[in-house]
């Protein structure tokens, strides 16, 4: 399978009148076809079971290059596995590489599932993500926290993790002052996935940082306590 070939798969299934509600929806400026997600899956499914690793790496390469909504989100399904054989690093480095280009939350948040598969495999990659949180775009900042829920959802966590997760919830502290609703959005979205494993740590943090948040934040965060 070839880029090429996997638009033209695309856009034999684009559903008329479809991509103009998706471009208005979506907002970020690039070329939307109409295909419906079913249909992105399917052909994923059939690509990933044909497909070497390589030849995985080079398709997700090549269809987030093409800046098409529908490829892009392809690309990220395309290296979503939990386990990667017999080496990840390639699929790591891929996914990294897109981070600078965020620039919307739908195939941001397709690109950090993915990512986040990686960090779970080897959470040393986390020193590389402490990077983007200081990172001039709203949208690198914000996958720092999306591509670490994992750590906000353990349910049993080891020492490992429980380190991990205090590292990210300084990374948090950091954001309240950002007035940007994604970020504000991220960091009550990583504090209720928390709230449902640890409800006291989420008190602390909420009742040291919560007056910086936005109101809408701060709610957000505190609803699964109630």
């Amino acid at each position: 399978m070839t880029p090429a070939a996997a638009l033209a798969a695309f856009e034999s299934r684009a559903a008329p009148g479809k991509a103009a509600g998706m471009a208005v929806y979506h907002k970020a400026a690039r070329v939307y076809l109409g295909v419906a997600n079913p249909e992105i899956d399917a052909l994923v499914r059939a690509w990933r079971a044909e497909c070497t690793l390589q030849d995985r790496l080079a398709l997700a390469s090549g269809l987030w290059d093409s800046d098409i909504h529908e490829a892009r989100i392809a690309a990220a399904k395309l290296l979503t596995q939990a386990r990667i054989r017999p080496d990840d690093t390639g699929a790591w480095r891929l996914i990294a590489s897109w981070v600078p280009g965020f620039d919307g939350w739908a195939i941001a948040d397709h690109a950090s599932i993915a990512g986040q598969k990686r960090l779970v495999d080897d959470p040393a990659r986390l020193d590389e993500v402490e990077g983007w949180t200081t990172a001039a775009s709203m949208w690198t900042r914000r996958a720092a926290l999306v591509m670490t829920l994992p750590w906000a959802k353990t349910p049993h966590p080891k020492p490992a993790d429980l380190a991990i997760r205090e590292r990210v919830l300084g990374w948090a502290a950091g954001y309240v002052d950002d007035r940007a609703w994604f970020i504000q959005k991220a960091v009550a979205w990583w504090l209720r996935g928390l709230s449902k494993r640890d409800p006291e740590r989420v008190r602390a943090f909420l009742d040291a940082h919560g007056p910086a948040m936005k109101p809408f934040a701060r709610r957000d965060a505190a609803r699964p306590m109630r």
